[in-house]
């Protein structure tokens, strides 16, 4: 199985979710689920992950090695089984990008942990331990319903 995770500049909520659900992921065992993130703007393409997503993380004690933003093309997407938008900006960009063949694929990160919340943006909020919680919320929901190998 292949999932990206998608936010507007791919420098903070999205990599952040790739991170925290390869760690999850790996303490599970589960080698069988591929995990990446993309952009949906242009904003930040090439650069690394947002400092204060590195520092939430490395206090976390989750690898999250060097990484460029990269934007997604519906090209692209049409290569991963499950597309998972941070909020409800996100997922109005990827209905617009997508195939309409790729729209079932698409899903809000907190819907499944069964909330219709946005996924807190510290691009604003400056608050990366909000958006952490919520990652970690929607990443341990998500692990729990994937199908098993």
């Amino acid at each position: 199985m292949k999932i990206l995770f998608v936010c507007h500049g791919n420098i903070c909520r999205s990599p952040m979710a790739e991170f925290v659900m390869k760690d999850l992921l790996a303490k599970a065992g589960r080698s069988d689920v591929v995990v990446e993130s993309a952009a949906m703007h242009e904003d930040a393409i090439g650069c690394d992950t947002h400092r204060g997503t590195r520092r939430k993380l490395d206090e976390m004690g989750i690898p999250h090695p060097r990484r460029e933003a990269w934007l997604l093309t519906a090209e692209k997407a049409a290569e991963y089984d499950l597309i998972v938008g941070m909020d409800r900006y996100n997922m109005a960009d990827l209905e617009f990008l997508v195939r309409p063949e790729d729209r079932g694929k698409l899903k809000k990160l907190l819907s499944f942990a069964g909330s219709n919340r946005d996924v807190a943006d510290p691009w604003y909020t400056g608050n990366f331990d909000e958006t952490y919680d919520d990652v970690l919320l929607g990443c341990r929901a998500l692990l729990r319903s994937l199908p098993r190998p």
